[in-house]
């Protein structure tokens, strides 16, 4: 965690207050978020689930991320009183207008893939927004 008094945080802030496409891609930066997003923009998912169908995160990240995605109010966490916890994640109204955004993206990154002559690894990890 860096000083919010920091040149890089202050700059950092200047751009994003400035800046839409800054700010959106604050918001959606970070090599999970987007893999996160594609898989609840399917529908609401439990913890475990989201875990399961990312390979390769971790719990820290997943949960770092998750959290960060709260805290934007792109994502809400649910919390059911029971035993033991069980703890849904789905997209806000706030972030379902995001859906857009996250194809026109994922439309451009598979464009890009296919001019610059990237390999298409079938990862089973289709993302259709």
């Amino acid at each position: 965690m860096r000083k919010k008094t920091s040149t890089n945080a202050l700059n950092e802030k200047l751009i994003n207050d400035s800046c839409g496409m800054a700010r959106a891609l604050s918001i959606l930066g970070g090599r999970w978020k987007p893999a996160i997003l594609c898989r609840l923009n399917h529908g609401t998912m439990r913890y475990g689930e989201l875990k399961k169908s990312i390979e390769g995160i971790s719990e820290r990240m997943l949960v770092n991320q998750l959290r960060e995605l709260e805290d934007d109010q792109i994502i809400e966490r649910i919390v059911y009183p029971e035993v033991p916890p069980r703890v849904e994640y789905r997209m806000t109204d706030l972030g379902k207008t995001m859906n857009p955004l996250l194809k026109a993206m994922s439309d451009w990154g598979n464009m890009h893939r296919i001019e610059v002559g990237d390999p298409v690894e079938d990862l089973n990890i289709n993302c259709k927004v």
